[in-house]
């Protein structure tokens, strides 16, 4: 179920599921029905029932949402990903980026990075999950989540890297590497049979970097990693979560 999973620090764990979790996305033609069931399984397995994670209807931006308790966000979206999962009881906030005070968070992802924030507030843990595609990392939605998390008083942010295509699989246009690598030159790459590539890991490690945020963890690439979905292997591929939460 979990491709990666550790207590990251005292009351807190991060965790990235597999194929074996199954679809955990409403927005790709899945039934609805199973894709509730098998979240609220992976809420069992992770130990924060009845607690649930939240969840976003992701639009490949730079919005952040700030979570004020686990299941409620400020703003809720209307369709979508969000419009199913109200039916649950689990409104989703239309971002791509979410911020809580220790509320569960999930981000899906089936080639973009999923990625993980958490820092140490006054009262607890400052969490943070962060949908983090090549559009998402252009607009800035990285800086965007870091800047929220400390507004919300977070101090001492480390990050975790999910899994995600890596910039020896990512081929693109050169017209497109060349956009993103004027604005993101860690991105600039080249694909292991000699094309013109986007290092996304690259590009958000380098974002990191320069907001003075050390990364913990590296997944492996989605692309090379059969147990994970990736869209560019199967456009009708399911999506996978990257998860923070707190536990006792």
């Amino acid at each position: 179920m979990f491709l990666w999973r550790a207590e990251v620090q005292p009351g807190v764990s991060v965790a990235f599921t597999d194929t074996n979790a199954g679809n955990l996305a409403l927005h790709v033609g899945d039934d609805a029905a199973a894709v509730l069931h098998r979240r609220a399984r992976l809420e069992d397995v992770a130990g924060i029932s009845p607690r649930r994670f939240q969840y976003m209807n992701q639009v490949h931006g730079n919005e952040v949402s700030l979570v004020v308790e686990s299941g409620a966000a400020v703003e809720a979206g209307t369709a979508g990903e969000a419009g199913t999962a109200a039916e649950a009881g689990l409104p989703a906030p239309t971002a791509d980026a979410l911020v809580s005070l220790g509320g569960p968070l999930a981000v899906m992802v089936a080639d973009c990075i999923p990625l993980v924030l958490v820092g140490a507030g006054s009262s607890g843990p400052v969490l943070s999950a962060v949908h983090a595609g090549r559009p998402g990392l252009f607009s800035g939605v990285i800086p965007a989540a870091v800047q929220q998390m400390r507004a919300s008083g977070a101090t001492d942010i480390r990050a975790w890297l999910g899994p995600s295509v890596c910039g020896n699989c990512y081929e693109v246009p050169a017209e497109l590497r060349d956009e993103v690598a004027a604005h993101l030159p860690s991105a600039w790459s080249t694909t292991s049979w000699g094309t013109p590539a986007l290092d996304l890991p690259g590009g958000a490690a380098s974002q990191l970097d320069a907001l003075g945020v050390p990364i913990e963890y590296r997944g492996p690439c989605t692309l090379e990693n059969e147990s994970l979905f990736s869209y560019r292997r199967d456009s009708r591929s399911g999506r996978f979560a990257g998860l923070v939460w707190t536990h006792d």
